[in-house]
């Protein structure tokens, strides 16, 4: 049963999303940015509906009273596609570092080219200028950027691997970086189309401040995200951080 449901939550979660990348897609074309977002906030609620009725997955939101207003740096752990969701459904216009890859899918690749900050990780010294130089634009626009440090999906027992384009943003922008912690790995694994019933939490923590040193910075944002994410899980899922 959990394999039939997951597989019809797999073709409703590809449906809807070209369902509202077409329905804006001409209207971001011809330059009107909110659609954006709010192609994202529909596919993102459709999402929410979807996972809820079909797959008995229920979605919570904790920390929003540390929602930052206005320009924004977030850097979020990173177990399922579903994460790169969710911050739309509680972040007015969030713009994520993506890898570039990303722009050759249908239609959600036409999304990634015009609103978000596509990285080609092969590029190195070049593909971190290019990322400050596109952040810069993003937050004088008062935006908010997501970016999830450890680069890609990981198992929940994986140990972090943060890699330092956050650390860079953090200086270059001087901005406060908001973490946000989470277990959506526990009904939605980084691969595979299985989607297991149960109850997982999005959680924003408060910020960490600008100014500190890029290892002390560092050091900060993995322990504060490692270990709200792992006190999400069940104990025995849970790793000791820094295991």
């Amino acid at each position: 049963m959990i394999l039939l449901r997951s597989a019809l939550f797999g073709l409703w979660f590809y449906i809807t999303m070209f369902f509202w990348g077409l329905v804006y897609m001409p209207a971001v074309a011809m330059g009107h940015e909110k659609y954006i977002w709010r192609s994202m906030r529909g596919w993102g609620k459709t999402t929410l509906w979807g996972l809820r009725w079909i797959c008995n997955v229920h979605v919570t939101f904790e920390g929003l009273e540390h929602l930052p207003t206005g320009a924004a740096l977030i850097a979020s752990k990173h177990q399922a596609t579903l994460d790169t969701v969710l911050p739309s459904q509680i972040f007015s216009e969030p713009v994520f570092v993506v890898k570039k890859e990303l722009e050759n899918m249908p239609v959600f690749g036409f999304y990634m080219k015009y609103g978000m900050i596509p990285v080609d990780r092969d590029a190195h010294a070049k593909a971190l200028k290019d990322m400050l130089r596109a952040a810069r634009v993003v937050i004088a626009k008062g935006r908010q950027i997501v970016i999830y440090p450890e680069g890609t999906r990981q198992e929940l027992d994986a140990p972090p691997d943060y890699k330092p384009g956050i650390a860079a943003l953090y200086k270059d922008l001087g901005l406060p970086v908001t973490p946000i912690a989470l277990n959506t790995g526990l009904s939605w694994p980084p691969s595979g189309i299985i989607r297991r019933p149960g109850r997982i939490t999005l959680k924003v923590l408060p910020p960490i401040p600008p100014g500190l040193p890029r290892a002390e910075f560092m050091q900060e944002l993995e322990r504060v995200i490692e270990t709200e994410s792992q006190a999400l899980l069940p104990p025995d899922k849970r790793r000791s951080v820094g295991a």
